[in-house]
């Protein structure tokens, strides 16, 4: 019962953090991306069970406030995912000698690669009303209209050149290229969201699971199957072809994140690690469309070639 009660409360907390959103402050904007962190926190806390209500419940609080849309949007967007991977979390088997084997960290990076791509294909496919052209024709009034905005251009002006190209190709391909840019954002926002719900439950000494090592997040070899897939799939035309993109985003961001893990887990143990940490995470921070590509591509290298095993030369794992 306890439980139930503090899924229910979780799930209230879940929904105002969503419905912030429309505030439209810098505040309201950073709080909108944090709805899955106490659905997170009750189900790695408490159970999945809790967690699946606060998704059920704040879905449902939405769609008594505001619509149908909104609570929909809530539970497939938010709610769901993050009971899906806090129970993936919390998985575990017993081994032989009584210990217990839990759900590889590695593994839970490529479900949430996964993940936000279903996520964004349901998202399209909801927007276009099941019409791909439809769903085109919806992002590219979005764009234009934005553009126009900036440009002061008037509704009945042709859109003007923007750097020397048309605005036309610039829109199209905005519009392309969309899919795997919301599946990276949100690929990002999940795995932060894990991490941070998880120190909270930590600290409070209620995590049902040890603290993983971190450091050693390593997705399995299928990753870089479903990656070369998603570049195949993406020149497809229509869905598939948007999936194929949604997929190439989450999976992007995945492998930028094992990328990380990997600085962190060969450079322990050396004198400037400290330094590189530092110059790492600023660089992501402030120079993210060079870092986070380069993270990623050295996330594929240590999937396909094992290059952890080749490079650290640290003591043994540690909690961070």
């Amino acid at each position: 019962m306890f439980s139930i009660l503090v899924g229910i409360g979780a799930g209230l907390v879940s929904a105002l953090l969503f419905a912030v959103a429309v505030k439209g402050s810098l505040l309201a904007v950073a709080l909108s991306v944090l709805p899955s962190v106490p659905i997170l926190i009750v189900a790695l806390g408490w159970t999945h069970w809790a967690g699946l209500i606060a998704a059920l419940v704040g879905g449902l609080a939405l769609t008594i406030a505001f619509k149908f849309a909104a609570g929909a949007i809530f539970v497939v967007g938010w709610g769901l995912p993050a009971w899906w991977l806090a129970y993936l979390a919390l998985l575990g088997r017993a081994r032989p000698d009584g210990s217990v084997e839990w759900y590889p960290i590695g593994h839970l990076l490529l479900w949430v690669a996964l993940t936000v791509a279903v996520v964004t294909v349901l998202g399209a496919v909801a927007i276009g009303g099941g019409d791909y052209a439809l769903y085109r024709e919806a992002g590219r009034r979005v764009f234009e209209a934005f553009i126009r905005l900036q440009t002061g251009t008037s509704a009945d002006a042709p859109l003007p050149l923007i750097r020397g190209i048309a605005a036309e190709d610039v829109v199209e391909g905005i519009v392309f290229a969309l899919p795997a840019v919301v599946a990276s954002s949100l690929a990002l926002v999940l795995v932060l969201n894990l991490w941070l719900a998880g120190k909270t439950v930590a600290v409070s000494q209620r995590l049902l699971r040890p603290w993983p090592f971190l450091p050693g997040a390593a997705m399995p070899p299928l990753a870089i199957a479903l990656f070369l897939g998603s570049i195949a799939a993406a020149f497809i035309p229509g869905f598939v072809g948007l999936a194929g993109l949604a997929a190439f985003g989450g999976l992007s961001m995945a492998f930028a994140v094992q990328g990380l893990a990997l600085v962190h887990d060969t450079t322990r143990g050396r004198p400037a690690r400290g330094a590189l940490l530092a110059a790492t995470y600023f660089l992501t921070i402030f120079i993210g469309q060079v870092a986070w590509p380069v993270l990623a591509l050295a996330g594929i290298a240590d999937a396909a070639f094992g290059l952890r095993k080749r490079l650290s030369s640290g003591p043994g794992p540690h909690s961070t």
